[in-house]
């Protein structure tokens, strides 16, 4: 039976396990490969949350590279640009008379932020661990195994094994290194923490290390970048172990050992964005003393535990051709070659999933451009959060996967963007409520950055409110809708007084503003007038829910048939812009004048298939390349289109390799599969996995729309756990391309409209009860 599905997975993949007793167990959980990484790029990544880690596995040297979330440059700050609002009238006139350098100008000179740019998210340190004598091996493997977040090598030296088992603990905040030998007494090694940074201290005490860190005020001409930082960064390494332990000036040095743990934590002086009087030492000597008590397989029993009662909610399966008996590097380079391989989707879909968790827990920061993973000092585009589609794209898969608590991190800086977002919206423009541009850093800046014709997009604070409605749109949690209500609220205070007649057309608009990262400065992008429209909706339906701020919500219903509509324009395509200008041939990364098909809903088959088509014919324009997450973008685009054979030519794209000479198409997955923008970003890793679950499952109008998108690759296959809006989490499998059954529980007894092709079925619910349906959608419960 259907509903029976996750726990018959569950004991499968136990039976493989215990059916391999020597080397590892090969199976859709893991990623694997038959030699070290050569680069950060084939490194295998581990967080929970707060510390992450990417494990190079090599033979005679380990290197570990660590990060802790809260290490950025930079200092608590508000970005906001004192009087700026004095030259708004001046932009808004000079682009209403066609003069757009001018008003960039003028925008550049006094409007953007101060400083210009946003801080940066840092590297915190690499242990390293040597292995002198091995250097003449056979038999290497490693994997990281989704289903238990552990990182593994394995290998021979002259005829005895050696094993290195890895995680990072949530509930012990902690990493933990477990090395052992096959045979007595023959575990010999070194290793010491290292960093990076130029301002670092190392302290040896016999059978520890602590590694003291200041980011931010390296010399220029070694990183290009001088930002000040009030942070510091302090780790501690713990060795225990059976063997002698001899410490070192540099190093510690382990002989004669059976087994070894080595266990490591991180801390800053952060608490929160307004405050850095945090004990970074305390909390390391703290954790060191915590240390010399732990029993390793308590602690991974924990890790084991916490780790699956979220990554084991959902499974899915795909069936058909299986190449999981080929490294994962190779598999990707096969699957270019030849994408007939199911299984590595549902690979892909389990290792977004795996990510999120290991880079967003609740109380922590959000996943930011790298998640929780960076190597440099001075990383691509700062690895901080980027509101015009990739912060928000990394939180797509959270709730529709089962990850909700995994959502968290990110509403909590929706809120902390509306504390500092309600200056920026006072000295930019002279308006209550908040607003956020196109990016934000863990100082929750919200001012305009960079450069004048994409910085100054006023829409972010729209957009990310939208996750807020998302979270209660599937959970039903009204007392969660209720503390955050007021966050919508004063996002949409804001647009109501933002926007401005334009004196060509009558209709309210957005300016000054741009179609992200496209056209330079304008007045009245079309992405900027669905959001807002979407928004003020939103804010409705929530005041009506809550039985809250009856007049305000009739003011915005006044204006919604006042804002700038969605126009076709003269190739039939959607215009991105007031004017009908769009150029056919441009094939940019960005299509933000579609956010209305997804993740939008305002443009959809039923309610306008006119403007659907328009969307369809500007995606046809923009071509099927593209970065990565512009590629996840488009998968996502064309499940809404239903066109599933579409969106699996760009899953094919995405899931090739990202270096590949041959490869001219952009984008595309690195060994560790890792999304390419290129450089690397994990936001397509998410993008990509909630994009494949949109071919199965679709909720964003009034029904839940079984196998809407259904790619001839995928005809058979099974899936648990995935959850739909109204509340509703489901289970349900098919073959040919056809639905055999589906089994829907109701978590907060809504009503439910199942639809599957021409057939639609609605029922009332009871809250905690299972409906099952037969691929007639007649119903099989009693």
């Amino acid at each position: 039976m259907v509903v029976q599905f996750r726990k018959i997975f569950i004991v499968f993949i136990g039976i493989i396990a215990m059916d391999v007793s020597d080397g590892f167990a090969l199976g859709q959980n893991k990623l694997w490969y038959n030699q070290a990484a050569s680069n950060w790029l084939e490194a295998l990544p581990m967080g929970n949350g707060r510390l992450g880690a990417m494990v190079h596995g090599g033979v005679s040297q380990e290197h570990i590279q660590f990060n802790e979330e809260t290490l950025w440059t930079g200092k608590p700050r508000f970005y906001a640009h004192q009087g700026a609002s004095k030259y708004l009238k001046e932009i808004r006139q000079l682009l209403f008379n066609g003069k757009q350098q001018e008003a960039q100008d003028l925008m550049a000179d006094e409007f953007m932020s101060e400083p210009r740019s946003l801080m940066s998210y840092q590297p915190f340190g690499d242990l390293i661990i040597n292995f002198p004598t091995h250097t003449d091996y056979s038999d290497y493997q490693r994997e990281l195994d989704l289903e238990n977040a552990i990182s593994k090598v394995s290998y021979f030296v002259d005829g005895v094994k050696y094993e290195r088992e890895m995680f990072i603990s949530y509930p012990d905040q902690l990493m933990a290194v477990r090395l052992t030998s096959s045979q007595k007494g023959k575990l010999d090694f070194d290793f010491h923490l290292e960093s990076v940074h130029f301002k670092k201290s190392v302290f040896t005490n016999y059978d520890e290390q602590l590694l003291e860190v200041r980011p931010g005020d390296e010399p220029q001409r070694f990183t290009g970048i001088s930002e000040e930082s009030v942070l510091t960064g302090q780790a501690g390494v713990k060795i225990i172990t059976d063997g002698k332990v001899t410490p070192k000036y540099k190093e510690i040095l382990v002989s004669g050992a059976s087994s070894a743990t080595i266990y490591l934590t991180a801390y800053t002086n952060f608490i929160n964005f307004q405050d850095v009087t945090g004990n970074p030492k305390a909390k390391v000597n703290q954790a060191l003393k915590k240390f010399e008590t732990l029993d390793y397989e308590s602690i991974k029993k924990k890790h084991i535990e916490d780790y699956q009662a979220l990554y084991s909610r959902f499974e899915l399966e795909f069936s058909g051709e299986n190449r999981e008996n080929i490294p994962t590097d190779k598999r990707i380079y096969e699957f270019w070659k030849d994408p007939n391989d199911p299984a590595l989707l549902s690979l892909y879909v389990k290792y977004g999933r795996y990510l999120m968790i290991s880079a967003s827990r609740p109380g922590g920061q959000p996943s930011n451009l790298q998640g929780i993973w960076n190597n440099q000092i001075n990383p691509p585009w700062k690895s901080k959060y980027t509101t015009n589609i990739n912060a928000e794209m990394n939180y797509w898969p959270a709730e529709v996967t089962n990850l909700s608590e995994c959502h968290e991190p990110f509403i909590e800086l929706v809120n902390e963007c509306a504390i500092t977002g309600e200056l920026t919206a006072r000295e930019h423009y002279g308006c209550n409520g908040w607003v956020l541009h196109h990016n934000t850093d863990i100082w929750r800046g919200t001012a305009p950055i960079n450069l004048p014709f994409i910085g100054p997009w006023p829409s972010g604070s729209g957009w990310v409110s939208h996750h807020i409605w998302e979270k209660y749109l599937f959970t039903q949690d009204e007392d969660f809708l209720r503390k955050e209500y007021q966050v919508i609220k004063k996002a949409a205070q804001f647009y109501s007084e933002f926007l401005i007649e334009d004196p060509k057309t009558g209709w309210l608009i957005s300016t000054p503003s741009n179609s992200p990262e496209i056209g330079g400065l304008v007045a009245g992008p079309t992405m900027d007038h669905q959001i807002i429209r979407s928004l003020f909706k939103v804010c409705i339906e929530a005041s009506g829910i809550l039985g809250a701020d009856k007049a305000f919500a009739d003011s915005l219903e006044m204006m919604l048939p006042k804002i700038a509509p969605n126009q076709i324009g003269q190739y039939g395509q959607l215009q991105e812009w007031m004017e009908d200008k769009d150029d056919p041939n441009e094939h940019h990364r960005h299509v933000s004048h579609l956010w209305a098909v997804h993740p939008g809903k305002d443009i959809n088959w039923e309610d306008t298939p006119e403007l659907m088509e328009a969307a369809k014919q500007s995606l046809i324009y923009r071509g099927d390349n593209g970065t990565g997450w512009s590629l996840a973008w488009k998968i996502n685009f064309w499940a809404r289109f239903r066109d599933g054979n579409r969106a699996y030519k760009l899953i094919h794209n995405l899931l090739s390799p990202a270096e590949e000479p041959e490869k001219k198409t952009g984008g595309g997955s690195y060994p560790n599969l890792f999304d390419a923008h290129p450089p690397f970003q994990i936001d397509g890793n998410f993008g990509g996995g909630a994009g494949i679950v949109e071919l199965l499952v679709q909720s964003h109008l009034n029904s839940i729309d079984l196998l809407p998108a259904l790619p001839d690759a995928l005809s058979e296959g099974k899936v648990s756990g995935v959850c739909a809006r109204g509340g509703f989490e489901l289970s349900f499998d098919w073959k040919g391309s056809e639905l055999e059954e589906v089994s829907v529980l109701s978590k907060a007894g809504k009503e439910c409209t199942l639809r599957y092709r021409d057939k639609k079925v609605k029922f009332e619910t009871k809250k905690g009860k299972v409906y099952t349906f037969n691929k007639e959608l007649k119903n099989t419960y009693k």
